[in-house]
């Protein structure tokens, strides 16, 4: 039974990812850049999110998700909740995703990071996305 509802969670979850791919991909929409980075500091709860993120993601993403030239900022309203769900997230860490958003190239999968971690990392974005009004 587990095994069930966890192909009927990835297959829901590709094909989301599928759809926001493809009903984005026709169009090379800029992120704006840095938008209010908060620079509050980081509750504990959010800490290990922030580590994970920081091993992670900022290489490409930069500090606080502000975006390098490696990669976009996710403190932008592309990557808010109701257009870049959670689930959209994961899929892109485990399976790496096409470029449809940005000028980087497409974005590799995530190597040695797990599920539970990338939950965390989500958990820290969505609150540095708070903190920058991004709902």
């Amino acid at each position: 039974m587990m095994r069930s509802w966890l192909t009927g969670w990835m297959i829901s979850a590709l094909s989301l990812s599928l759809i926001l791919m493809s009903a984005c991909s026709g169009s090379k929409t800029e992120v704006p850049q840095n938008q209010a980075v908060s620079s509050a500091t980081v509750p504990a709860e959010y800490a290990k999110g922030e580590a994970l993120f920081n091993t992670y993601c900022a290489q490409c993403h930069g500090p606080r998700a502000a975006g390098t030239n490696h990669g976009p900022t996710f403190i932008s309203r592309i990557y808010e909740p109701n257009h870049h769900g959670d689930a959209a997230f994961q899929m892109a860490a485990m399976n790496g995703v096409r470029a449809h958003h940005w000028n980087f190239g497409d974005m590799p999968k995530v190597q040695g990071v797990t599920p539970p971690e990338v939950d965390e990392i989500i958990r820290y974005v969505r609150w540095l996305q708070h903190q920058a009004g991004i709902e």
